[in-house]
């Protein structure tokens, strides 16, 4: 065990927590985890700079990934999974690529993570390249899958990054450290706590500011969801009936005819035009509703 690590060592407030009554020890839990917002309120000018870099190259067509092992390549594959219901992306524009491939979301998988090749191999499998960018995942700041892939990320010359939550160690094929110190775990070595939970939080981060960046809101309101489902068929009405005068049956009728998509109904109520107007003026303001409605130009 690397005791060196941040993560592998003891936390002096859970030592006795075997002794503790079940109370006690979520007080324990909570209080750790409660440092983990402060943690990361320290190195948001890390995750600006990376998500600053990473703009324009996804408005150039270029897609993120998100590469780890164990719970870090679950929580990467669980963020991409979320970005093409909530804001209607491209599967492909945000990936997860996790160690051991997609049986270690359910099941661990010993042994995936220790080998650089197939890091560097995954990189190439997914067909990167230097549009794109590649953040890694590791709470351990170590993990050979992880780096191998970074490393071949490079050499490629795709943008890279490596989110984790030790001391940043000096890697000259990375480009973008974000380094969020939680401290020692309430169970030494367990990272799926609180450096899962920074990691959670980071990538949403992440993935909603791009987003909110590239046009995907209105306000706060998630208008560029593509309704798939019934949840998605009745937050998008509701939507539509918040920004127009309609009620919630024409609003449901509206986005109906808008084929689920909530932005395009909008301008098609607010502006009186049809369906391929809509799109038209979306299209010509990059997707912002807020200067379609505006009139404003670019």
């Amino acid at each position: 065990m690397s005791w060196d690590k941040i993560t592998e060592q003891q936390n002096s407030a859970s030592a006795n927590i075997d002794e503790n009554s079940t109370l006690e020890i979520l007080s324990i839990i909570n209080n750790e985890d409660a440092g983990v917002a402060l943690a990361i309120e320290n190195k948001l000018t890390e995750i600006e700079a990376f998500i600053d870099a990473l703009i324009p190259k996804i408005r150039r067509g270029g897609r993120l990934f998100y590469v780890g092992s164990g719970t870090s390549g679950r929580l990467g594959v669980l963020d991409a999974a979320e970005c093409p219901p909530t804001f209607s992306t491209d599967p492909e524009m945000v990936q997860g690529i996790i160690a051991g491939g997609y049986d270690a979301l359910v099941k661990s998988i010993e042994g995936a993570e220790d080998n650089p090749a197939d890091g560097s191999k995954a990189i190439v499998d997914y067909g990167i390249n230097s549009e794109d960018t590649v953040l890694g995942i590791t709470a351990s700041s170590s993990t050979p899958f992880v780096l191998g892939a970074l490393e071949k990320a490079k050499e490629i010359g795709a943008m890279t990054g490596l989110l984790l939550s030790n001391n940043p160690p000096k890697l000259e094929y990375v480009d973008y450290i974000i380094s969020i110190i939680v401290g020692p775990e309430v169970i030494t070595g367990s990272t799926r706590m609180k450096a899962g939970t920074a990691t959670k939080l980071v990538l949403n981060m992440i993935t909603t500011t791009l987003m909110i960046k590239l046009n995907k809101t209105y306000g706060n309101l998630m208008v560029d969801l593509k309704a798939s489902n019934e949840k998605l068929w009745d937050r998008g009405t509701r939507i539509i009936q918040h920004l127009t005068d309609l009620n919630y049956d024409d609003s449901l009728k509206l986005l109906q005819s808008a084929d689920g998509e909530v932005k395009t109904a909008i301008v098609m109520e607010r502006l009186k035009e049809g369906l391929g107007v809509a799109r038209e003026y979306l299209s010509e303001k990059k997707g912002s509703l807020r200067k379609v409605l505006a009139g404003n130009s670019d």
